[in-house]
């Protein structure tokens, strides 16, 4: 009987993943049907789902109208710097925290959480001026800065998490062994924590990859991403259904293709320390 409940709750357990999972994946294939569509049967009612006229033509417009290229190499320097930046920084400062805390640490740890509790648009006009007035504007040097200085604070504690979990006895081992502490952090501690950093490098690249406010707002064409290649189909005249689907699905690709291959690392990482 027991083994019966058990079957039955697996087989429910699955059918109720696999339900979620699809109603939380079915928006991104929805676009991505969209974008094989024309115009006009991206408005029908009642829609279509996949007996339609399948056509590559939004594809050849969207890259046509814009570089698709240079926007990708744009949204693959600025997420990919501001989070080589984010981790070179919040490396040691982890550390620092983890294994050396003082009686501060934890109000810093909440400081720094509490600057993501406020919304980006109450400083966007001092950092555009102080951007204006540095020449930081529509370039990648200032949108590496300001992603970097955005995802810091998630990076900082999800290191600070994992290096939490690493036993202090063998960083003590490493220090009576004559280990400096660049040795250690090098050496020591982040060969141990490989699961917790893959999985902090893969979430922050994705919040870097995905961020549109920062990036709409700070630049125009030379520095710009993805983000700002989907924003250019939305205009007064109306949205262009089908082709906004196209540039949505050119923008979202190497990151999801990205996350799809990663993904026992991330989860591997994301549930570091959880079972002891």
């Amino acid at each position: 009987m027991a083994r019966k409940s058990t079957t039955q709750r697996v087989v429910v357990s699955t059918i109720g993943a696999w339900f979620f999972g699809f109603l939380i994946f079915f928006p991104i294939l929805w676009m991505v049907l969209a974008s094989f569509k024309t115009e006009l049967e991206a408005f029908a009612i009642p829609p279509s789902f996949l007996f339609f006229h399948w056509t590559t033509e939004n594809y050849a417009t969207v890259q046509e109208r814009s570089d698709y290229f240079l926007h990708a190499m744009n949204s693959i320097i600025i997420a990919g710097g501001s989070t080589l930046i984010a981790l070179l920084i919040a490396v040691p400062a982890a550390w620092s925290m983890a294994f050396s805390p003082t009686k501060r640490t934890k109000d810093v740890l909440l400081w720094m959480l509490s600057t993501k509790m406020m919304p980006p648009v109450g400083v966007l006009v001092p950092i555009y001026l102080i951007y204006k007035s540095f020449g930081l504007l529509d370039s990648r040097i200032g949108l590496v800065f300001i992603l970097c200085l955005g995802n810091l604070p998630i990076v900082i504690w999800m290191l600070f998490t994992y290096f939490k979990e690493i036993p202090r006895d063998i960083l003590e081992a490493a220090r009576m062994d004559g280990a400096t502490i660049g040795r250690e952090l090098v050496y020591v501690l982040t060969p141990m924590a490989i699961p917790g950093l893959a999985s902090t490098l893969l979430l922050n690249l994705i919040l870097a990859w995905n961020e549109a406010f920062w990036t709409l707002n700070l630049s125009t064409s030379n520095a710009a991403p993805l983000t700002t290649f989907i924003a250019s189909y939305s205009s007064p005249e109306g949205l262009f259904w089908a082709k906004l689907s196209a540039a949505s699905t050119l923008a979202i690709a190497p990151i999801l293709v990205l996350g799809w291959f990663s993904q026992k690392q991330l989860v591997r990482g994301l549930t570091f320390g959880a079972v002891k």
